[in-house]
């Protein structure tokens, strides 16, 4: 059909008019014809039984019943409060109708001593039933209207339900927009797709998920529509990769020269695993192009990403390139200075540090040297992002954990430079592979998945709190072996006075059972000044305390190879990923590490799944897998992000698969047809610009 009769404003479909089109832009954002027929229902009820008014019980789901209403009054209630009742009866009792707002039009509305059928949910007072705001249409009516067995429900706010614009209406507005549209959409998938992957027709499927005749008709429609909208976003994201592939430009890095190969010859610490050396050449071969690298390295807490950003930064230099690495907090720019100093020591390299406690005379040096070219690497935080920080050649951007900072501050980076330079972007957070093939699809993504040689793998186990006794003994039998312990309590925002008291009575009771001189204990907090913070650690980093009694402010950038034991406090009030963060806090050295989670018998459905998960894995990503699950793609990329993925109808947790179908055909076909010029591709460009007009549609794009 032409696209432009549903550009139609709302207001103009019969049965809308201003004001139900200003509450439909306002509630709902459907301004267009076109919106209200991609205004999916989100469940479907059974409409092929209709009950009798003895057969029914409290608390059923919506029913439908056929009778008539026989008269109407309004009673008084409370103070100057009125309802609307109705006595509606069929041919087995009666019931009563109830409605407290909107009483003059609905009584207009109502006709008496006429068959019709009433829908909606029933509840009983005494011995009578009631069914209050009921959807009510006149028998002759529901007989012809476009009705299926499987009646839609559609997306609501309470001003609508309020203003009457109830579920019957909206099915009512739908009803109309088939019949002024006819039915005839263009079709958006191309012949030869609808074939391979038995697509039913695109009107079909519209028709279908509004009206569907079938629970097979249904899922037939879902699936097509699923599928269309991942296709054309997958599409997207990697038309945006290959475009930034052509058109970008990037310094080629043609050679692997003396830093490199004295590095991984003479100086390397350990043997890379088959995933570092797997990451590395995928890093050389995109620096080694003329295109600018945009790639995502994702590894586990512990599986040895700096070696490979410092190795990638050693073939910036190789090719006559500074680099910089950022990071998101004062304690990870410290952390990786300090183990970037550490592995390049024999190498003879000038690397700094820039963060916002550095003085200003060291600031000068790194300005100077930075311009003039004789500061190889700069290590910093936000203050990287400074107009004053100028490079002479800025090769590679290493990022490192990239959802803290914002768009405009990593194009800010960009900038200090003509070509912008190579980007590779770090994260220890687990991103679970179909997020990541949502948010980051126009990335390049590398994944470290395996832990270095020699790490043994962490043992967790959940211990209620009855079993205290047991716990303690084994710290004691651990400590005597000379390793250290961690204890960590849990650190809700709201109840920060309560999370303190916790913190502060398990310090006194681990003290008690804990005594000096033989042990002695560290505290930290978010309370503390960071000078005591930092002397804190320093004396469990020292190994002068034996157990670290801590909020999560230990979560990040703390590498202690002789803590050996993590016990985590009410466990069950923790996230997934941040237990799985805790947990890699052990496990750094040599012997075997333990992680234990203390919680109370009584555990909700979801935590029980939680300890499960932490008990039965060491995979971040299996992990986060079931985290994605259990809280849904928003919650886990944080509220800065979760307007991301506003998607229609797909689910990108439960239509994983067809996520992942999807992005295998989208790769498939721009493969063999980039700018889908073929002839059979048509369809695909014509709908790929199309919907690259409506903005709105790609803004959540990263």
């Amino acid at each position: 059909m032409q696209q432009n009769l549903l550009e139609t404003p709302i207001e103009y479909l019969k049965g809308v008019g201003p004001n139900r089109g200003a509450l439909l832009r306002k509630e709902l954002g459907i301004h267009k014809y076109g919106h209200l027929l991609n205004f999916f229902p989100n469940r479907y009820i059974d409409r092929t039984r209709y009950y009798k008014i003895n057969e029914l019980q409290n608390n059923v789901a919506e029913v439908q019943i056929i009778g008539k209403i026989i008269n109407i009054k309004t009673v008084e209630f409370g103070k100057n409060q009125k309802r609307l009742v109705a006595t509606f009866v069929d041919d087995t009792g009666q019931m009563e109708l109830v409605w407290f707002q909107g009483h003059k039009w609905i009584r207009e509305s109502l006709k008496i001593n006429e068959m019709c059928v009433i829908f909606g949910k029933c509840t009983s007072f005494g011995n009578t039933f009631n069914m209050s705001h009921p959807e009510i249409e006149l028998i002759a009516e529901h007989e012809q209207s476009l009705r299926s067995a499987m009646q839609p429900v559609y997306p609501s706010t309470e001003t609508l339900a309020n203003r009457g614009i109830s579920n019957r209406v909206i099915n009512k507005m739908m009803q109309q927009l088939f019949q002024e549209t006819q039915a005839k959409f263009s079709e958006t998938m191309p012949d030869y797709l609808t074939a391979e992957l038995k697509l039913i027709p695109k009107n079909v499927a519209l028709f279908n998920i509004h009206f569907p005749k079938s629970a097979e008709a249904l899922a037939k429609s879902q699936f097509r529509l699923k599928f269309e909208e991942l296709f054309y976003i997958q599409l997207q994201l990697i038309t945006k990769n290959l475009i930034r592939k052509h058109k970008i430009k990037g310094h080629p890095f043609t050679k692997v020269g003396d830093y490199f190969n004295n590095f991984y010859q003479n100086h390397l610490p350990f043997e890379l695993t088959n995933a570092q050396k797997r990451v590395i050449k995928e890093i050389r071969i995109d620096m080694g192009s003329n295109a600018q690298m945009n790639r995502l390295l994702q590894g586990d807490v512990g599986s040895g990403k700096t070696i490979v950003a410092l190795m990638s930064m050693l073939m910036a230099m190789d090719n006559g390139f500074q680099s910089c690495l950022m990071a998101p907090t004062e304690i990870l720019a410290n952390q990786h200075f300090n183990g970037l100093i550490e592995l390049s020591k024999e190498l003879n390299i000038n690397i700094k540090l820039l963060t916002g406690s550095t003085k200003m005379a060291a600031r000068r040096v790194i300005h100077e040297e930075l311009e003039n070219g004789t500061l190889d690497i700069l290590i910093g935080t936000h203050a990287l992002l400074e107009d004053k920080v100028k490079f002479q050649n800025l090769g590679l951007a290493v990022i490192d954990e990239q959802h803290r900072f914002g768009v405009e501050q990593r194009s800010k980076l960009w900038k200090k430079n003509e070509i912008p330079p190579h980007v590779l972007v770090m994260t220890a957070t687990p991103i679970p592979r179909t997020l990541a093939m949502s948010l980051y699809g126009d990335l390049d993504i590398s994944v470290i998945d395996e832990l270095p040689p020699g790490r043994k793998p962490i043992k967790t186990v959940n211990r209620f709190d009855s079993n205290r006794l047991k716990v303690w003994k084994f710290i004691r039998d651990e400590i005597a072996l000379g390793r250290q312990i961690y204890i960590v309590y849990p650190l809700i925002e709201e109840s920060k006075t309560m999370d303190f008291k916790d913190l502060m009575d398990g310090y006194e009771s681990i003290s008690r059972d804990f005594p000096l001189p033989q042990y002695s204990i560290s505290i930290l907090h978010g309370k503390m000044k960071p000078v005591d913070k930092d002397s804190e650690m320093k004396r469990f980093s020292e190994g002068k305390t034996n157990i670290m009694v801590a909020t999560t402010v230990i979560e990040v950038g703390v590498n202690i190879p002789n803590a050996s034991v993590m016990i985590v406090e009410s466990a069950e009030r923790f996230g997934l990923s941040q237990l799985h963060q805790l947990r890699g806090r052990v496990g750094r050295g040599a012997e075997q590490s333990y992680c234990i989670l203390m919680t109370s018998h009584k555990l909700s459905a979801d935590s029980k799944t939680r300890m499960e998960t932490m008990v039965g894995t060491n995979d971040g990503f299996e992990i986060a897998e079931v985290d994605l699950r259990l809280r849904g793609p928003g919650d886990l990329m944080g509220t800065q992000q979760s307007g991301l993925l506003n998607l229609q109808i797909a689910d990108i947790v439960r239509d994983r698969d067809i996520l992942i179908l999807a992005r295998n055909y989208a790769l498939k076909i721009l493969k063999e047809d980039a700018s889908l010029q073929k002839q059979e591709n048509s369809i695909l460009r014509a709908t790929y610009i199309e919907l690259t007009k409506k903005k709105n549609i790609w803004n959540y794009i990263s």
